[in-house]
């Protein structure tokens, strides 16, 4: 009974970052982020930095967002 309680709260956080991750790939679409980065940089490195700016924000929602339901007991 322990291993599928596990599981389900494994797979609840799964699907949380996939609905994050949807979420964030969404909403960066509008950002402009060259605007954000000095003249004649290497475009690369803003395309890697915007890479992992959405990897921090989805794993800081996710977690938040995890953290918020089990602490309130809403599963």
């Amino acid at each position: 009974f322990k291993g599928l309680i596990f599981f389900l709260k494994k797979l609840f956080k799964f699907i949380l970052y996939f609905c994050v991750t949807i979420i964030v790939i969404w909403s960066m679409e509008s950002l402009n982020i060259n605007s954000f980065f000095k003249k004649n940089i290497n475009p690369l490195k803003a395309k890697i930095m915007y890479f992992m700016i959405g990897l921090s924000i989805i794993y800081l929602v996710t977690n938040f967002l995890y953290d918020l339901i089990t602490s309130v007991k809403i599963i």
